[in-house]
C-alpha cells in the first residue's frame, strides 16, 4: 500500500459514524461529492441491502495516534442486466438523482489518496474488478488523478457513452447580468424579456429555504411534482413509496446538517416552480425541478433558474454549481454557461481484459442509438 495511507473497507451503518469526519474531508476536497457522504449512504441503505454497499475509506496517517480521513468511494455490488449477470460495483450507489461517481479525495493528498483506493480495488480478491460509473466527468483534477490512479495500477476505464452537462463557475466580481450575458449570449435579450414579462404579470417572489425550513418545504415540493404528468405517468417521487423513502431520509439528514436547499419561485403567492438542491465543501448540486404546468406560457423552469443565479451572484455563490443534467436533457434549456464533459463509463481494474459488464454497456449504448434513429425516422414520416 502507498506509504502512510491505509484503506479500510466499512459497511453503511460503521460509515454513518463518520459524518464528522467526512464533512471536514468535503471543505478540503478535490471536488466534493454528496452522494459519497454518510448521509447519502445511509438513505441509500433503505434501497440497497446492506450486505451489499461497499465503503472504502482512505486514512492518512503521520503519527500512530493520529489518522485522517483522506478518500471515501461509496460504492454498491450489482450481480443483473445492468452488469451483464456479471458481478460488478457501482457508484453511486443509488441511480435516482445522483450527479457523480467520482470518490471524494483530499486535495492535498489526491494523488496518492486515488492511487490507494484504486490499488485496494485491484489487490481485493473478493470484490469485483469491473466498476460500473454511470456519472463520470471526464474532465477536472478529480477525473485526472482517477486516470493517473489507473495507469499506475494497469487499470483502464472505457467511457461508452458522452454528453455535456451544464455547470456554474462563476468568476471573481461577476454580477448577475455581466454572467447571463455571458452565458445566453445572442439569446439574453430574448430570454431576459421573457423573465420581465412574467414579472409584469404580478408580483414575483423569490425565496430561499436551507436546512429545517427546506425540510419543511419539501411536502409542497413533491405535492408541486405529482400535481403534473410524472404524477400521471406514474413516476413522481410521491408515486413510488420505496424512492420517497430514500428521497425524505436523504432530505432530513442533509437538512439535518444544513445542506439541503430549496428555491421557490412564486407569483402572486402562488408557486410557480421549486429547485432541490444538496451542497457539499463549496459545490452544489442541483438534483430535481417541479414546476406548475398550468402556469407553462410563463416557462416556469427557465424563470426559476434567472432567479436563483440572481440569488447566488448577489450574494456569495458557489465555487461551482452541478445541474445535475443527464445525456438526454438539453443544455441549452439551464441559463448556467459552462460545460463540463461527462460520460457513462466502466473501469476494469488491474490488467484484465474487457468482460460482460463493458459488453453490456456498449450493448444498451447501440440498442439506445438503434431506439433514436427509428424515433427519429418515423417522426420524418409522420411531416411528410
Amino acid at each position: 500500500m502507498t506509504p502512510n495511507i491505509t484503506v479500510r473497507r466499512l459497511g453503511a451503518a460503521a460509515y454513518a459514524e463518520l459524518a464528522p469526519a467526512f464533512a471536514e474531508l468535503a471543505g478540503h476536497a478535490l471536488e466534493p461529492n454528496p452522494h459519497m457522504a454518510p448521509a447519502a449512504v445511509s438513505a441509500a441503505a433503505r434501497l440497497v441491502p446492506e450486505d451489499d454497499i461497499v465503503v472504502l475509506c482512505a486514512w492518512f496517517s503521520e503519527a500512530l495516534d493520529f489518522e485522517q480521513l483522506i478518500g471515501v468511494w461509496a460504492l454498491r455490488r450489482e450481480r443483473g442486466w445492468h452488469s451483464g449477470f456479471a458481478e460488478a460495483l457501482v457508484s453511486p450507489l443509488v441511480p435516482l438523482y445522483e450527479v457523480s461517481s467520482l470518490p471524494v479525495i483530499d486535495r492535498d493528498h489526491a494523488e496518492e489518496g486515488m492511487r490507494a483506493l484504486m490499488r485496494y480495488l485491484t489487490a481485493s480478491s473478493d470484490l469485483p474488478h469491473a466498476l460500473i460509473l454511470p456519472v463520470l466527468p471526464m474532465e477536472g483534477p478529480g477525473f485526472a488523478a482517477l486516470c493517473e490512479a489507473c495507469r499506475i495500477t494497469l487499470s483502464r476505464i472505457f467511457p461508452y457513452e458522452r454528453w455535456s452537462r451544464p455547470v456554474m463557475a462563476a468568476q471573481p466580481g461577476d454580477t448577475s447580468e455581466a454572467y447571463l450575458r455571458r452565458s445566453l449570449g445572442s439569446g439574453y435579450k430574448k430570454r431576459m424579456q421573457q423573465f420581465r414579462a412574467v414579472a409584469k404579470r404580478g408580483a414575483l417572489t423569490f425565496r430561499r429555504s436551507r436546512g429545517k425550513a427546506a425540510l419543511d418545504a419539501l411536502d409542497a415540493f413533491l405535492t408541486l411534482e405529482a400535481a403534473g404528468w410524472k404524477g400521471e405517468a406514474g413516476t413522481a417521487i410521491a408515486c413510488l413509496p420505496e424512492d420517497a423513502a430514500y428521497f425524505r431520509k436523504l432530505a432530513e439528514l442533509f437538512a439535518a446538517a444544513d445542506g439541503l436547499q430549496i428555491d421557490t419561485l412564486l407569483l402572486d403567492g402562488q408557486v410557480l416552480a421549486m429547485g432541490l438542491f444538496l451542497e457539499s465543501g463549496n459545490r452544489r448540486h442541483f438534483l430535481k425541478i417541479a414546476y406548475d404546468e398550468a402556469q407553462g406560457r410563463h416557462s416556469p423552469g427557465r424563470t426559476l433558474t434567472i432567479a436563483m443565479l440572481q440569488a447566488d451572484l448577489a450574494g456569495t455563490p458557489p465555487a461551482l454549481l452541478d445541474s445535475g443534467a443527464g445525456e438526454g436533457v438539453d443544455a441549452g434549456t439551464y441559463v448556467w454557461g459552462e460545460r463540463r464533459a461527462m460520460a457513462h463509463a466502466v473501469i476494469r481494474t488491474g490488467p484484465g481484459r474487457p468482460g460482460l459488464p463493458e459488453a453490456a454497456a456498449y450493448g444498451r449504448m447501440w440498442l439506445r442509438r438503434l431506439r433514436g434513429f427509428v424515433r427519429a425516422r418515423a417522426a420524418r414520416h409522420r411531416k411528410k
